[in-house]
């Protein structure tokens, strides 16, 4: 399984809706596509203006196979919602290796 991880600097007074129309946009949308296998939406209680979508996909290549044609479609669709609340600080990948319970 790979993660793929976002951090977003969103304003203090749209994260609430940020999340919700992440939901509804971003999270659906991915959905379609072979591989997705789910999202969480982190907050940190002590960065209130801090979103951390963690979107699991089951395979590098199934992540990586999602078309870039496709990206700018959905963005279209998010930013109408929100305007230019919101910014991108951060995007990393990580590979999950589970171990056996000792």
């Amino acid at each position: 399984m790979v993660i793929e991880l976002l951090k977003f600097k969103v304003a203090l007074d749209l994260g609430e809706d940020f999340i919700q129309k992440d939901a509804q946009i971003w999270t659906t949308a991915p959905a379609e596509y072979p591989g997705f296998l789910g999202k969480e939406v982190w907050i940190s209680p002590n960065h209130h203006t801090e979103v951390i979508p963690i979107i699991l996909w089951a395979t590098r290549e199934q992540w990586k196979a999602l078309p870039q044609a496709d990206l700018p479609t959905i963005e279209s669709k998010f930013i109408p919602a929100l305007g230019e609340s919101y910014s991108i600080v951060e995007s990393a990948e990580y590979q999950v290796r589970k171990f056996p319970h000792l």
